[in-house]
């Protein structure tokens, strides 16, 4: 069942899901080849500690770590390690946090120096549609359409959309209904209403969309080991329009980045 948010609520999952907003954007001033993604988890679980939070994915079905991180061909759910990240590499980092009885939900591929031009586009066009995905997110519309723009604007630069992980609910879990697939039929799935809050999350492959499940019960890697992209933003519906609780911005910062693809999704509430 659909659990929808009164405003208060929402007010208090945007708390959650900017806070990992912060985690991301503290982690972005720290990526760079020669680390490795164990410091990364630490750091993140400190933060997030420190800012009167838990780290939402920590002990989650058993997951032992504060961050997924899961570079090149790794889909999700990677495991920080003492391997040291490489210049070319690129890194998506997922991040969870229990804030005020709410999770929030986020995630952000990373380019570590200079990339190749090939991998560069694919995390472009994947973050691209991720916002085409939150545009279809209107009262009255349906999952499907967000499903439906996200494979289509993917597909069509020959990329491939993975079937077997999808975005879902959030709220007081972190996986609620419903299931946000990244590809689907126009007008199919449940019908869009205020209150709706979701985790849109395209997960992108330069190659087949086929994946493998690993034996550690968790890592996802790409069937032909060609890179993945994955990009995630916490979305709800207010007024009949999608309203974005997280942000990049705080990436965008540290990083250098001007961007106002955000500023559609914007609202004060």
């Amino acid at each position: 069942m659909i659990q929808l948010k009164t405003i208060d609520e929402l007010r208090l999952m945007r708390e959650s899901a900017q806070l990992v907003s912060r985690t991301l954007g503290m982690l972005a001033k720290e990526i760079k080849p020669g680390i490795t993604t164990l410091y990364l988890d630490k750091l993140a679980h400190d933060f997030i500690k420190d800012h009167g939070a838990e780290p939402a994915f920590l002990g989650y079905g058993g997951f032992p770590y504060s961050l997924c991180i899961s570079p090149n061909e790794q889909v999700v759910h990677g495991f920080p390690s003492k391997e040291e990240i490489k210049e070319g590499d690129v890194l998506s980092v997922d991040c969870g946090a229990v804030l005020n009885g709410f999770v929030g939900d986020h995630a952000y591929t990373f380019e570590i120096g200079e990339v190749k031009p090939e991998i560069k586009k694919l995390l472009k066009v994947t973050k691209e549609s991720l916002y085409k995905g939150i545009e279809q997110c209107v009262r009255g519309k349906r999952i499907g359409d967000i499903s439906h723009a996200i494979q289509s604007h993917c597909e069509k630069e020959g990329y491939g959309v993975v079937r077997e992980l999808v975005g879902h609910g959030v709220g007081r879990k972190m996986h609620e209904d419903p299931q946000v697939p990244n590809y689907g039929r126009q007008g199919s799935g449940k019908i869009i209403k205020d209150g709706l809050t979701i985790a849109i999350e395209p997960m992108v492959n330069l190659g087949t969309e086929k994946v493998k499940f690993h034996n550690d019960g968790w890592t996802v890697t790409t069937l032909d080991n060609l890179t993945s992209a994955h990009f995630e933003h916490d979305v709800a519906v207010i007024n009949g329009k999608p309203v974005l609780l997280s942000t990049f911005k705080y990436v965008y910062e540290a990083l250098g980045i001007e961007s106002d693809e955000e500023k559609p999704f914007q609202m004060e509430f």
